[in-house]
């Protein structure tokens, strides 16, 4: 690639972005926001910048006062029945989210797995798929590749995505903008 001015840079990687929300069922984000809903608890887990986008995600629904909880905390709780736990695998196959789906399962938990390989063996493993179709860690090599380094536009889709969820969720929650901000930490 040769050097690119920013402006051209941030084109072309908001239109891979564009892209891929061109081709995400609308009743996708409707899932989510359903089992998120549902839940009684919520438990997160995602690695390495995945992880960073489930952690935004977190913020968010606590902002929006749902019980949410960061797995690897320690204040966070067991699951079991009428909880979620919510991972991200975009490559789709991850060792621990693998082993926290079968725990979650043996507790009776619901589980849900973001990818972006539907098809995996973590999806397989999980009661709920999202699958958000972009580039990840297990498609940077073959193919049309995106401009950004390997699971960059997965992730990018993953902070997009869940911002849109908590737009919806906040209409529906009779959320105010200002009663999320009084949620946030003031320990910053």
């Amino acid at each position: 690639m040769k050097p690119s001015t920013l402006s051209k840079l941030a084109d072309q990687s908001f239109l891979e972005l564009k892209q891929v929300f061109g081709i995400i069922p609308e009743k996708t984000k409707e899932q989510l926001i359903k089992e998120l809903l549902k839940a009684k608890r919520i438990c997160l887990y995602g690695v390495g910048r995945e992880g960073l986008m489930i952690k935004a995600f977190a913020m968010r629904l606590f902002h929006l006062g749902l019980d949410v909880h960061m797995v690897g905390d320690m204040t966070t709780p067991p699951v079991g029945k009428g909880d979620l736990l919510l991972v991200s695998s975009g490559p789709g196959q991850l060792s621990t989210v693998a082993a926290l789906l079968e725990v979650a399962k043996n507790a009776k938990a619901k589980t849900l797995v973001i990818t972006a390989q539907p098809k995996s063996r973590d999806a397989k493993k999980a009661d709920v798929i999202i699958h958000l179709p972009a580039q990840s860690m297990a498609s940077d090599t073959t193919g049309k590749t995106s401009l950004l380094p390997m699971g960059t536009l997965f992730e990018f889709a993953q902070l997009f995505f869940f911002e849109f969820v908590v737009l919806e969720l906040r209409e529906r929650l009779k959320q105010k903008p200002s009663a999320m901000r009084k949620r946030h930490t003031n320990l910053e």
